[in-house]
């Protein structure tokens, strides 16, 4: 039954798209069918491919990299405590710190390649995971890790059977703030630094206003959000049941 609603969603979204482009005139806002006739010319004559697999290249990269960094310092963070306490006020603060700030500086060390829209896309999302991470590790439960301890389990096996089943929803969660941003600083990097991917094409098309190619790019970065919001909803599913089996063991 959700699938039909998700595709009455779509058919009023596309209707209130085509009502609005004829109000405000298609200059400023491209109609569904225009827009789809700019997407195919620029599939087929092959100017978004190049990009698309630039950013992708880019996102991915400094995705994982946050995800291989953040969650082993989150667990190290709520499974020693006072590291934790001490590290805290500083995560918090680059938390609160836009990334934005950081990319000259990046730029001066890392110059315009790769490397530095990747660095940028690690910033973004390093954050959100380590402290969904290290919120997940601290509400572990103590009666049962004490419990554990009592009967002689080790602290890889407190880390492992308790403490990371139980932080997985805080973990997953992490990872969707995380993936979001990322994104989003994909295109930030692309623009800041040498305008590439499609974030360059976002330029492009914007500052010459050829507003259907522009929604095209849109799009694209939007289907590829949701892509990546699915994905990770159905890791979360995973995850669930995962821990349900593991604490059970």
């Amino acid at each position: 039954m959700i699938t039909v609603y998700r595709l009455l969603a779509f058919v009023l979204f596309l209707l209130l798209w085509w009502v609005i482009s004829l109000v405000v005139g298609e200059n400023l806002i491209p109609t569904p069918l225009s827009t789809l006739s700019a997407a195919q010319y620029l599939i087929g004559d092959g100017r978004i491919a190049q990009p698309l697999l630039s950013s992708l290249g880019v996102y991915c990269s400094g995705y994982a990299l946050a995800v291989v960094v953040g969650i082993p310092i989150g667990m190290l963070m709520g499974g020693i405590r006072d590291l934790g306490r001490t590290l805290d006020i500083y995560v918090n603060a680059l938390m609160a710190t836009p990334r934005v700030a950081f990319i000259p500086l990046i730029i001066l060390f890392l110059g315009l390649g790769p490397e530095a829209k990747i660095a940028v896309v690690f910033l973004g999302a390093v954050i959100p995971i380590l402290i969904g991470t290290y919120s997940g590790i601290l509400n572990s439960d103590a009666e049962l890790i004490e419990m554990a301890r009592s009967m002689g389990a080790t602290r890889s096996q407190i880390y492992w059977r308790i403490m990371l089943p139980g932080a997985l929803s805080f973990v997953v969660m992490g990872l969707r703030i995380g993936a979001t941003i990322g994104l989003i600083n994909t295109v930030v990097a692309e623009l800041y630094t040498a305008a590439s991917g499609l974030g360059g094409l976002l330029a492009l098309y914007g500052n010459t206003f050829q507003m259907a190619r522009y929604f095209v790019v849109v799009l694209a970065l939007a289907l590829i959000g949701g892509l990546v919001s699915q994905g990770l909803r159905m890791l979360e599913n995973w995850a669930s049941r995962w821990r349900v089996t593991t604490a059970g063991n």
